[in-house]
């Protein structure tokens, strides 16, 4: 009689069945238990950034308090959500950070002690970092983002984190107006733009460097708005010193009357290929003319446009507001205005490493014509007979420059009126939106770890033709397929060998 022999096939299988069970299913209950998270994304969604665990152990002596207004629970249920609620949990996890998850409408209170001035504006969904007496907000709308390829990308690690950053440097972002050169003050005429910035996550002040002799620290953007008299040489290397070293400014400079020249405003000006004409400009074509705040159509509000940067230029401050005004959500308007123009590229030493660029300019009537007109506005004798001189040409009220090397930034612009609440007026709204638009560019503080925006990473394959791809499937999934088959066959055939 053949000797029968035992094969272990079949028991093999059957044991490492049930050791597999028996090792992975308590794991994944305990680790369900105890939420934690195996993160195998390729973009670490649900795993804080290592720049931010940085932050977070340096800023481990202060105590933080982060709010979420809205109920967490939703998010942990939603595949797409559930980066926004690990981030929350990590952060909570730490011992110097308390998290709080309210819904406003329902915690009125709590969402008053949040932003008791009404100037941030408080939403169902947005997020509140606070350290000491520094509170920023994160608006819902930023915290998951569509990239330019449609893609869904997770922008809120890196928002809360420079939330933490901002706060627990003990001041929040400044914008700082310079004062001491006849300018109006942000208390009074500019306190409704200040406004804006406020609820940007700006804070704004005041600022005489005359009195301070430096730029503060937590200095990020510093407006000269409307001087009617020049800066003194001591403010002007500050100034210069600030740039050098990758500061940021926006000049509003309106038509004035001046007895002489801006002389040191001008230098700084000439750094970046900029001169500054001393003029007002009209309109004399009623076809380009605006309405002034009495609905009065008025020859110093004239239309504009917003060219586009092209060539070699790498910065884009029109394109999003171009698409306000041609959609009618905006004017695109100018009023009480000087012009500027630029220096040839070899006529001032930064020309190589400066990036200048028009974002403000007159247009032509119906005909093809320029139809404004210069009249003369402070200065001297020559600038007087160059300012008569550019009537009925095409002219730039507003440009952008960025120096390459330093990354010094700055904005010129001709007239304040944008932000005077007494002159602001509806047919300048594109160009009050311009300004708005380039403080996010001067400096954004919603965008500063350089963590980036944590998107879905999805494998795919590509096919020359129908042939091919049915080759592919085979060596992927019939063949392997059909061998496991076999060797199920196999098996049964000799299992009582």
């Amino acid at each position: 009689m053949k000797e029968k022999k035992f094969n272990l096939t079949g028991a093999i299988a059957i044991a490492i069945a049930v050791l597999v069970l028996v090792i992975f299913v308590p794991i994944n209950l305990v680790a369900g238990y105890n939420d934690k998270v195996f993160d195998m994304t390729p973009s670490k969604k649900y795993t804080l950034n290592e720049k931010t665990v940085q932050l977070l152990n340096d800023t481990s002596d202060k105590k933080i308090d982060v709010f979420f207004l809205s109920k967490l629970e939703y998010f942990k249920g939603a595949p797409e959500y559930l980066s926004l609620y690990h981030t929350l949990t990590q952060l909570d996890a730490r011992d110097n950070i308390t998290l709080t998850c309210f819904e406003p409408d329902k915690n009125a209170a709590l969402a008053n002690e949040l932003d008791p001035t009404n100037t941030l504006g408080v939403q169902k969904g947005d997020i509140f970092v606070r350290c000491g007496d520094v509170i920023k907000k994160i608006d819902h709308n930023k915290i998951f983002q569509t990239g330019s390829d449609g893609t869904f990308q997770y922008a809120g690690e890196e928002l809360v984190a420079a939330a933490i950053d901002n706060c627990t440097s003990g001041s929040l972002p400044t914008i700082y107006f310079l004062k001491g050169h006849g300018e109006k003050t942000i208390s009074e005429n500019y306190n409704i733009y200040s406004e804006q910035l406020k609820a940007k996550n700006y804070s704004v002040e005041e600022l005489d460097l005359n009195e301070t002799k430096s730029v503060p620290g937590n200095a990020r953007i510093i407006y000269l708005a409307g001087p009617t008299k020049d800066i003194s040489d001591s403010e002007k290397e500050i100034l210069k010193d600030y740039l050098d070293a990758g500061g940021s400014m926006s000049f509003l400079l309106a038509p004035c009357e001046t007895e002489g020249r801006f002389d040191n405003i001008e230098e700084i000006l000439a750094d970046y290929g900029i001169v500054m004409d001393y003029n007002i400009i009209t309109e004399s074509s009623a076809v380009n003319q605006l309405q002034d705040r009495d609905s009065v159509q008025n020859e110093r509000f004239m239309r504009v446009e917003y060219p586009a940067a092209t060539g070699d230029y790498t910065e884009d401050l029109t394109s999003e507001l171009n698409s306000l005004v041609n959609s009618g959500e905006l004017i695109g308007g100018i009023s009480d205005t000087r012009s500027f123009s630029l220096m040839s590229e070899t006529s001032f030493a930064n020309a190589a490493n400066v990036e200048v660029s028009p974002i403000i300019r007159n247009v032509a009537d119906t005909s093809g014509n320029y139809t404004t007109v210069s009249k003369p506005m402070g200065g001297d004798d020559v600038t007087k007979k160059e300012a008569g001189k550019i009537s009925g040409i095409q002219l730039d009220y507003g440009y952008y420059a960025l120096n390459r090397i330093t990354n010094a930034k700055i904005i010129v612009m001709g007239s304040t009126d944008i932000i005077d609440k007494e002159k602001v007026a509806p047919s300048v709204s594109g160009t009050n939106m311009l300004l708005t638009f380039s403080n996010t560019w001067l400096y954004d503080g919603d965008i500063s770890m350089g963590i980036g925006n944590k998107i879905n990473a999805y494998d795919s394959m590509t096919f020359e033709d129908g042939a091919h791809a049915k080759k592919v499937l085979a060596s992927i999934i019939i063949i392997p397929t059909a061998l496991a088959l076999v060797g199920v066959a196999v098996w049964l055939k000799r299992r009582h060998a």
